[in-house]
């Protein structure tokens, strides 16, 4: 029995290949006999088809007039908008510190210094000179040789100046230029003072008048 069935089933899978075989075929004659079919009747409507010459351009049609110049729109204002005042800003308030007032005393200035002694009054012009009264060069000697000096063994020469007053006396002795030796410098006016005499000076009217003589006087050690 199944043995049977089974040769069943081989036969009908052999029946449905031959079918679908003679399926095909029949497809591929069909659709190839359509495809002559139409091929065939576009080439005889290529062969019937006329070439028609090409129609004549169209004739120009002349351009419409220009329209008329629209004007331009109105051109628009443009108002900027009123400013708005701003607020002030507020006052700086500036803070000034007072510096303290420092005083300062300054000491009283020194007093002026005294008005410089007038000057002498001008010697009164000479008609008479002083003149001396002996011989000066007995007034002072060598031998008036102070006993220090002559220790040391001092010498040189003495300048000086004698002031003489109007009746011819000697008021004062001046040493103008020291012989290095104070003792014999000393000794020399001492003398002077003492010894020298004068007729004194007269004016153009013939009064005695106060004058100076000068003179020097050269102190020298003693030869033994």
């Amino acid at each position: 029995m199944a043995y049977a069935d089974r040769n069943v089933s081989g036969n009908r899978v052999v029946a449905i290949i031959i079918v679908s075989i003679i399926v095909a075929a029949l497809g591929y004659a069909f659709v190839t006999g359509l495809a002559m079919s139409f091929v065939k009747k576009k080439i005889e409507d290529l062969n019937a088809f006329d070439v028609k010459d090409p129609p004549p351009p169209p004739e120009e049609t002349p351009p419409p007039p220009p329209d008329k110049a629209v004007p331009p729109p109105p051109t628009q204002v443009y108002t900027p908008p009123a400013a708005v005042p701003l607020p002030s800003p507020p006052p700086t308030m500036t803070v000034t510190q007072e510096r303290p007032v420092v005083v300062t005393t300054l000491p009283p200035a020194p007093p002026a210094p005294p008005a410089p002694p007038p000057p002498p009054p001008a010697p009164p012009a000479v008609a008479k000179k002083l003149t001396p009264r002996g011989s000066p060069q007995s007034w002072v000697t060598n031998d008036d040789y102070p006993a220090s000096s002559l220790n040391r063994e001092e010498q040189g020469t003495t300048g000086f100046r004698l002031d003489v007053d109007a009746s011819g006396r000697v008021t004062n002795c001046t040493v103008t230029s020291s012989s290095g030796s104070s003792a014999l410098d000393n000794t020399a006016c001492s003398l002077l003072k003492r010894r020298a005499r004068f007729s004194p000076a007269e004016d153009a009217s013939g009064n005695k008048i106060p004058a100076s003589w000068s003179s020097r006087f050269r102190w020298e050690l003693p030869k033994d």
